[in-house]
Order: C-alpha cells, then structure tokens, then sequence
C-alpha cells in the first residue's frame, strides 16, 4: 500500500506533532531536514508530513492570532492528539520521545544496510565483477573490501568508492587483516609472515601474486592516502 493511502496512527501523529514543536512553523517544507527524517522514521513522504504540521497549524489559536490559517484538513485524530498533548505535557513528550528512539534504532540498521549496498554496486561496477588480485569474476565470492576500514574511516570515506577494492573472500580476509596490501603503483606486497611459511597453497594463493599489480578499476582507482592508511595501521608487513 502506497504510504499516503494508509490511515494515520496515533503513534506517527504525536512523532509529528513532536516535530510541530520543535521546528518553527514557517520553516515547515517537504525539503526541511527534520521533516524528510520524520518522515522516513513513520514511513511516510515528506509531503506528508509536512502537511500533517500544517493541519496541526490549523489549531494552533497562536498563529490564528498572527493571522495565520494553517491547513484546513485537520483529522479528528489530529485534534485528539492536540488535545492530549495540552492535557498532559510531560506524559505525551516522553512518549512521543520514546517512539522516536525507537524508531530510530528500527531503521539505523536499514539504512546501515542500504548504504553497504551502495558501496557493494559501486565497486563491483567499477571492477566489473571481477577480483582485482585474481580476476575471479562469480559474484558471490566477491567482497566489497574497505582500505581503510569502517570503525576507522569518518563519514566522507565510509562510502567513498575511491575507498574500496574488489576481492574475492580470501584475498579480502588477507588484505583485512594485513597479510597483503598495495603500494602506490598498486603493486601487491606480501607480508613476511606469509612467506615464512612452506606451505604449497599459501604460495599459489598469495604468494604467486607478489609483485603483481592489481587490475585497476574503470572509476574511482583508490586513493593513495587510502592505502598508506593501510601499510601504516593494518600491513603486517
């Protein structure tokens, strides 16, 4: 069902009429913000919600004293919520607080998800789906790697493209934790506790790649800050 055919609850009523309060009433436009984070929080367009303020403005006897009207739609649901806003403010607060949080933490881990998979098409796209180290091209062995990882990266590099590499799964767990990296001609380095080892797998694995160059992404070649980020704090070189 299309979010604006669906009736209004009274939950996403007194998140909105907890915006009304806390924005200015002339500032109110589908573009405001607050109002676009409401309204992905009650599932609703901006428009909406917008709207659903001015119907709420439509109430408000101080405006009307301004000689502003507001919007002429208000719900008998609006005035009840009104209503039990006036009656007791301290208990309509903290519940309209507590379904904000809460709504909060329900979509934190959507949108966490939403912006992964942008980084994943971003890279898979500019590789081709293939691994930079191998050329294995099944996509499901192919990991969007992060240089320089999540926890550590701030918000202009978690998503950058630029910071990121396509791997497949072993070659991705090699390069998070430091048994390969890249210098700045994107060659590929192999640490020595790799190649302590005798082992005829490690070798055609990781070891045979050493000294190879990487097969460079169509777009957004990564960055070389990046990878230095990468030799100096994670490399186990």
């Amino acid at each position: 069902m299309p979010p604006n055919s669906r009736r209004w609850t009274r939950e996403e009523t007194l998140i909105v009429f907890n915006l009304y309060c806390r924005i200015p009433f002339k500032d109110s436009n589908k573009f405001h913000p607050e109002v676009r984070h409401i309204a992905q929080l009650v599932g609703r367009t901006p428009d909406a919600v917008d709207m659903k303020i001015g119907n709420f403005g439509s109430l408000d006897p101080e405006l009307q004293k301004q000689g502003i009207k507001g919007l002429r739609n208000a719900s008998r649901l609006d005035r009840e919520v009104w209503a039990e806003f006036h009656q007791d403010w301290q208990a309509r607060i903290g519940e309209s607080e507590r379904l904000i949080a809460e709504g909060r933490e329900r979509i934190a881990p959507r949108v966490v998800r939403e912006n992964q998979d942008f980084f994943r098409r971003a890279i898979l796209s500019a590789y081709e789906s293939r691994c930079c180290v191998t050329g294995i091209d099944l996509a499901a062995l192919l990991n969007a790697s992060h240089i320089k990882p999540w926890a550590a990266a701030d918000k202009t590099e978690k998503l950058n493209p630029q910071n990121g590499l396509c791997l497949n799964a072993l070659h991705d767990r090699a390069f998070d934790r430091g048994l390969i990296t890249l210098n700045d001609d994107y060659v590929i380095l192999v640490s020595s506790q790799v190649r302590h080892t005798a082992n005829d797998g490690v070798h055609k694995l990781l070891l045979d790649y050493a000294g190879r160059k990487i097969r460079l992404p169509s777009r957004f070649v990564p960055r070389a800050d990046f990878l230095a980020w990468h030799r100096d704090n994670v490399w186990a070189g």
